[in-house]
């Protein structure tokens, strides 16, 4: 029975991402067992995981945790997070490991000097690549996120439990937050898209965008958009991305779940850009998802940065001041 611990240890996005080789290590290798080494924080995302046989959460102590991690005797390393830290448990770990290639140099040629030499591969095929070599193929089923049992069900039946005020797939599903400031629309500019928007509209975002969303529904004055930022759990927010007809987002976690759900996604990026690789992910045996990619092109200060700033380092914010809302809108369904 070989034993594989996976490392990934943050964020949501990138986590979800890593599903498809927690999945493809499962069914394609017998009796695989998968241990998954993440961060408390970010239990919800794969708690359910019916791939993943035990979660391990990262301590303060990390030396003490790895002499019960060499009691445990693995036999293979797949290490999707690749920094210092993971370097150390393979290190005192000792067995065989694979690492995926992140690519550090070129993203950070393109975000100082704008010399792409990144290759045109998405995040969930270089983290596919890690596994070639055992034999794990892309089985192209895209993305996994599972919802806990009290989530699963009628949609009509999971809308009234989150308390959203509208039918299932009748709603757009407008995810306003983001962790970098450079990668979320300004209010005004999410203002006047929700105000050419028909359809009734869900606002998704944790606390830190309660304020932000009640200025949003204040300003668009309409009985026909609810802000949810701040009420749902994670879970419970991927539940309303489920059962939306549509889903605007920002470069951010809550992207890459709506992808998991096979979602109409209108993806608008600002400082970063698709060549990252983090475009959202279908597969090719669900094609019935799909995304519009929404961005200012042609700016000779973007990208600056792989991940973002709290305020645009040029001061005019061009990459999210000037999106085409009407873009935005017209992917709308």
């Amino acid at each position: 029975m070989p034993k594989f611990l996976i490392l990934r240890f943050s964020s949501i996005g990138d986590i979800v991402l890593t599903t498809p080789v927690i999945r493809c290590i499962k069914q394609q290798i017998p009796n695989a067992e998968i241990h998954f080494f993440t961060k408390k924080q970010y239990q919800s995302i794969v708690e359910h995981n019916i791939y993943i046989d035990n979660i391990i959460y990262l301590h303060d102590d990390l030396k003490e945790q790895i002499k019960l991690l060499q009691l445990m005797h693995f036999d293979y390393i797949i290490d999707l997070h690749k920094n210092i830290r993971t370097a150390y448990i393979k290190w005192k770990l000792g067995v065989k490991s694979f690492s995926f290639e992140k690519l550090n140099y070129e993203k950070w040629l393109l975000t100082t000097f704008k010399i792409n030499r990144l290759p045109n591969i998405h995040i969930v095929d270089r983290y596919l690549n890690t596994v070639k070599s055992l034999g794990v193929k892309n089985d192209n089923e895209g993305l996994d996120y599972f919802l806990p049992p009290s989530l699963n069900g009628d949609g009509n039946t999971i809308i009234k439990q989150l308390k959203i005020p509208f039918e299932p797939y009748k709603y757009v599903a407008f995810a306003i937050g983001a962790q970098h400031a450079t990668k979320r629309l300004p209010n005004e500019k999410i203002i006047a898209v929700c105000k050419k928007i028909k359809n009734p509209i869900v606002l998704l975002g944790g606390k830190e965008d309660v304020v932000r969303g009640n200025a949003i529904c204040d300003a668009v004055n309409s009985k026909t958009i609810y802000n949810a930022c701040g009420i749902l759990s994670l879970h419970q927010s991927a539940a309303a991305l489920k059962y939306a007809s549509s889903v605007i987002t920002h470069d951010t976690g809550l992207m890459h779940i709506a992808a998991a759900f096979n979602k109409k996604i209108i993806s608008v990026w600002g400082n970063t850009v698709p060549q990252f690789g983090m475009t959202p992910y279908f597969g090719y045996n669900r094609m019935q998802g799909s995304a519009a990619i929404i961005e200012v092109k042609n700016l000779s200060c973007r990208p600056c940065s792989k991940l973002g700033y709290n305020s645009c380092p040029k001061k005019h914010f061009n990459c999210l001041n000037k999106i085409d809302e009407a873009a935005v809108v017209q992917n709308v369904v």
